[in-house]
Order: C-alpha cells, then structure tokens, then sequence
C-alpha cells in the first residue's frame, strides 16, 4: 500500500513509476496489489525516488502511526507532554538516533512563526567554528 500511496503523493502513474524504476507497468500493478514484492534493488530505488527510507517504504503503517510517511531524514517520534515545570522527555528513538546523552547540552531555538528546535549545543558550535570540531 505505501507504493501506491508514494506514487499518488507524487503524481505518478504505474507507467510513469515503472519507467522511472526501469519495470514494466504490469511489475507496479503487482506490486501495488500485494500480489508480488518488489526485490532490494528495486525498494533502494523506490525509497530515493520518493525520499523515504528503505525501511519506511517496507514497514510503514499510516494506520498505526497516525500520521504519514516522513521524508528521508525527517522524524516524528510522536507527541511529549511537557510537565510543571517546563520540562519533556525526548523519545528513546530520537536520542539513539541524534545521540543525545544524559549530561549532553542542548540549545532551546524558538521563531514564533515557525516553532521551536531543539539542537545539541555541540552542534551549533561546530557550525560557528566553520564546521571544525575544538
């Protein structure tokens, strides 16, 4: 289902999308009716044609998530309630993959327009450095 929600989000028609993966228009119809799968190389090339991760393209479930599929690179881990004092927890999944620590610093960034970001201070420094680590 994910191969035919991508291809609709993207405007494609199966033609269009078996040009582009080098497959016949039969290969996506059998693809988008679950009657095959497409092999590794062809999901490498689905996920960058779309933007969306291998495992995204594969594992995705809208239904479940609540929400859909994110762009390659981009995460929603989901919502956090912010407590008395201020305070949030960040998602297992987001510290492992941004490698947030116990102890590490983070900077608070906020536009009114757009929101908040939340940026490990090592970051933001290296940026100011010109990209060199002190």
């Amino acid at each position: 289902m994910n191969i035919v929600k991508l291809r609709t989000l993207h405007r494609f028609s199966q033609e269009e999308l078996a040009a582009k993966v080098g497959v016949s228009r039969q290969t996506v119809s059998k693809w988008e009716s679950g009657e095959t799968m497409p092999d590794i190389e062809n999901c490498r090339v689905l996920a960058d044609l779309f933007g969306v991760r291998i495992d995204d393209l594969i594992y995705f479930d809208e239904k479940q998530a609540g929400f859909g599929m994110p762009p390659k690179g981009k995460h929603i881990f989901g919502t956090v309630k912010v407590g008395d004092r201020g305070q949030i927890v960040i998602p297992k999944e987001a510290r492992e993959i941004f490698n947030i620590k116990s102890g590490d610093s983070l900077i608070v960034l906020g536009d009114e327009a757009s929101g908040i970001a939340v940026i490990k201070a090592e970051w933001l420094e290296m940026l100011l450095n010109g990209g060199k680590r002190e």
